[in-house]
């Protein structure tokens, strides 16, 4: 059974708004594709239990090479899917710098891309990246 937290991580432009997502080669949730058969629960739906995503934004950070505080844990956002395993939690985080670290990415095979750029993506990813969307843009 494999319900651990997965990550959604994005930069939004301090001065311009842009909001780019980080697309690694299996898709937009990190570190772990989700299993072909998830599905994504209401937003009114809610478990007993709410993540914060401190520890797993610290993760990411190591995974991609990146010093400590370089991603902002969005802990008011939390999205839950539906897997044969059992739900999974989707949490948010955004990168603190000016710019998105585009070198990172590069160096784990990824990229940046707008949501207007998810056509490839799976359906539930492109609902998460809305849910997303709408979260940092208020």
């Amino acid at each position: 059974m494999d319900t651990q937290p997965r990550l959604i991580l994005l930069h939004k432009h301090k001065t311009s708004g842009r909001v780019r997502f980080l697309c690694l080669p299996y898709g937009v949730v990190a570190f772990k594709a989700l299993p072909a058969l998830a599905a994504l629960r209401d937003e009114d739906w809610s478990p007993k239990i709410q993540i914060h995503p401190a520890a797993i934004v610290r993760e990411a950070e190591v995974r991609l090479g990146l010093p400590e505080d370089a991603i902002d844990p969005e802990g008011d956002f939390q999205a839950w899917v539906d897997t044969p395993g059992g739900d999974v939690p989707v949490l948010l985080g955004a990168f603190a710098g000016i710019d998105p670290p585009f070198g990172a990415a590069e160096r784990v095979g990824a990229r940046f891309i707008a949501i207007t750029e998810s056509r490839a993506l799976t359906d539930v990813e492109r609902q998460l990246l809305r849910r997303a969307y709408e979260h940092v843009l208020g």
